[in-house]
């Protein structure tokens, strides 16, 4: 998969190095001499194109009419509407994705220019912090589904209102799902007749107000 990359910034550069570990092909297009510098020694020679990404034939000399996605990592956020729209306007490249400098530009970052992911850092991190605290212990350990689910796990205190009940027994919401229970180092198979003991560990695949409730139900009491 070939992957374009405008701007060459530390978040650019460190997805440059992630995608090329990974075997995948890179195009990180950048002119500054400056950030050139550092880039040729963070990244192989072969994945830096230099040059200026605002520029079409650039781009094209990178391998745009091939590329199957377009991060935009520009300093500005007009450069990159306007490079996802061009990539997919021009070139029609599959995927865009934008990286938003401005929090308040972020309502821009839309199908009108073409992008069909927009990373707001700002927006991340505060639902994070969010979601960390209205979670309590319940530990999220990987996203499901572009984060519509996720897969978390949680250690039953003494005090849980699950402790000592089955998972029949449990009023578990429509969409979550237990798949698995470690009990001392051992899994066991989640069937309706598993009684909960403290310190069980349970992992479950859950959406975000089911992750609510069984946080409720598998950690501790809130005061």
């Amino acid at each position: 998969m070939l992957v374009i990359i405008a701007g060459g910034g530390r978040t650019a550069s460190t997805l440059a190095a992630v995608l090329v570990q990974q075997k995948h092909e890179v195009r990180l297009v950048e002119h500054r001499r400056d950030v050139l510098a550092f880039l040729h020694r963070e990244l192989p020679t072969e994945a830096i194109h230099e040059g200026d990404p605002r520029q079409p034939h650039v781009l094209e000399e990178a391998g745009i009419r091939r590329a199957q996605v377009l991060a935009c990592s520009m300093p500005d956020d007009a450069d990159n509407l306007a490079i996802c729209f061009a990539a997919r306007t021009l070139y029609n490249v599959p995927r865009t994705i934008g990286c938003i400098n401005n929090p308040r530009n972020a309502w821009l970052y839309d199908h009108q220019f073409h992008v069909d992911v927009a990373l707001n850092q700002a927006e991340i991190l505060s639902s994070l912090i969010e979601e960390e605290m209205s979670l309590g212990d319940m530990m999220i350990l990987l996203k499901l589904r572009r984060g519509r689910y996720a897969l978390v796990e949680e250690k039953i205190p003494a005090d849980a209102q699950a402790v000592g009940l089955s998972i029949r027994e449990l009023a578990l919401p429509p969409r979550s799902v237990i798949a698995a229970v470690i009990r001392r180092g051992e899994v066991q198979i989640p069937r309706g007749d598993l009684r909960f003991e403290v310190d069980d560990e349970v992992l479950a695949i859950v959406d975000p107000q089911a992750a609510e409730v069984l946080a409720a139900l598998f950690g501790k009491p809130k005061t």
